[in-house]
């Protein structure tokens, strides 16, 4: 039951210890899963008085939700100018203003603990991998004027002067992103949710779920819980506990480095504020965390290295972009399964009355699961159909049992799409 080692854990406060079920209980909602849209549904219904059965297989934040990049900001993995071709402008617009109205929720129940929770400052930079100003120029605009984003346009010389690597072109500035200490946040939400009244038992996976009679009947190793509706939280640790939702999950694993203090040599290559990332499908991500340490994420994969590989295909990773920094090390390495859909959007929904799923938050779970939660909880307690803006994204095969190798495909045709625009947009390294 452990934290994985990683520096999350290195710097975590205690965890919730909550303890395994070991008797038979009966609740108006059970939810499977403890990572943040299990422990945001909690949350969101016992704030709404409807009382709460969270079980979690291993503890609060175990998986992607407590071991992630820390990024927290508006949009999904989806581009929100794609979702206007998909399902208009008005739609597209609601979907988007959902994940503000998280990010204002998030900053409302983090205060007061801020500083064991969020990074001082905020704003993250998206640097163009590619020689195209107009597209960078033309993506800014539009943001701004449909989204009522407040984007602004980096030139190539600006980006250069902050992060100092051949390899990026243009780029923008999101100035209202947040970073998180993601372990943290997911414990200090469990935490809200217990005092609120929500009973947590860790260590309790669900081995069996039914019907008996009208009411959910939920078996685990020691005990029963019997609730008048579930709710499904699992998104890639789902495994076969349900048919229908795993064939719609695609759990993808991808990887996160932690370098050495790098003292002064941290200003050969980067000298922004600002939290990083680039616009190729795959993708790099990472800020400055610790003591002068870079956080550097990337990769998808089906394999899952030894620590000590890991290690140094994180690190080479970084190298490929700031080769001044060679000689670095490692301190620290790790990696995560996160849950995607086909269509790159959460899946929100109710499967049959009182059976409910909140998954598919992959890329940008940190604000989209307290969305997820909220949606949830809304429609239990109060009625609420709002969550069905999301029903244009369903429960979309992704081909399992082979969706691992299906995840390693679709990262080996990223990494080809990222070549062929390099190749189109006259590239020259």
């Amino acid at each position: 039951m452990a934290y994985i080692d990683s520096y999350y854990s290195r710097t975590s406060e205690p965890g919730i210890q909550a303890r395994a079920l070991q008797e038979q209980i009966d609740t108006t909602v059970c939810i499977v899963g403890g990572g943040l849209a299990g422990i945001s549904t909690a949350l969101g219904l016992v704030e709404r008085r409807v009382s709460c059965v969270l079980l979690e297989s291993q503890q609060v934040g175990w998986g992607a939700s407590g071991r992630n990049g820390g990024f927290v900001g508006r949009g999904f993995s989806q581009s929100a100018l794609k979702l206007t071709k998909t399902v208009g402008e008005s739609h597209a617009k609601r979907l988007y203003s959902l994940t503000g109205q998280a990010c204002e929720l998030i900053q409302h129940r983090i205060k007061g603990h801020e500083d064991s929770i969020r990074q001082p400052g905020t704003g993250s930079v998206t640097a163009s991998w590619f020689d195209d100003e107009s597209g960078v120029k033309h993506y800014v605009e539009e943001m701004n004027r449909i989204f009522n984003e407040s984007l602004e346009f980096w030139p190539r010389g600006k980006i250069a002067e902050n992060y100092l690597t051949t390899r990026y072109y243009d780029g923008f500035l999101k100035p209202d992103t947040m970073r998180f200490h993601s372990l943290n946040y997911a414990l200090h939400m469990a935490r809200l949710a217990m005092e609120k009244g929500a009973r947590i038992f860790e260590g309790t996976p669900a081995e069996k779920i039914g019907r008996k009679g009208s009411r959910w009947h939920i078996v685990t190793p020691s005990g029963v819980v019997n609730a008048d509706q579930i709710v499904y939280a699992c998104s890639g640790y789902i495994g076969s506990l349900h048919g229908k939702l795993s064939r719609a999950t695609l759990p993808v694993a991808t990887f996160i480095l932690l370098t050495e203090p790098l003292g002064d040599r941290l200003r050969d290559a980067i000298r922004s504020p600002y939290a990083a990332a680039d616009n190729r499908f795959s993708s790099n991500y990472y800020r400055v965390v610790g003591d002068k340490q870079i956080l550097w994420g990337g990769r998808v994969s089906m394999f899952h290295p030894a620590q000590e590989r890991l290690r140094v295909i994180m690190v080479n990773d970084l190298l490929s972009v700031y080769p001044q920094l060679k000689g670095i090390v490692g301190e620290v390495a790790w990696g995560g399964v996160m849950g995607y859909a086909k269509h790159k959007m959460p899946q929100i929904g109710q499967l049959k009355p009182g059976e409910w799923y909140c998954q598919g938050f992959g890329g940008t779970g940190m604000a989209t699961t307290t969305m997820g939660g909220e949606l949830i909880a809304s429609a239990i307690a109060a009625g609420d159909d709002q969550y069905q803006v999301f029903a244009p994204f369903g429960l979309n095969y992704v081909g399992k049992p082979f969706g691992p190798v299906i995840a390693q495909l679709a990262y080996w045709s990223y990494q080809l799409q990222d070549a062929l625009q390099v190749s189109r947009l006259n590239r020259k390294f």
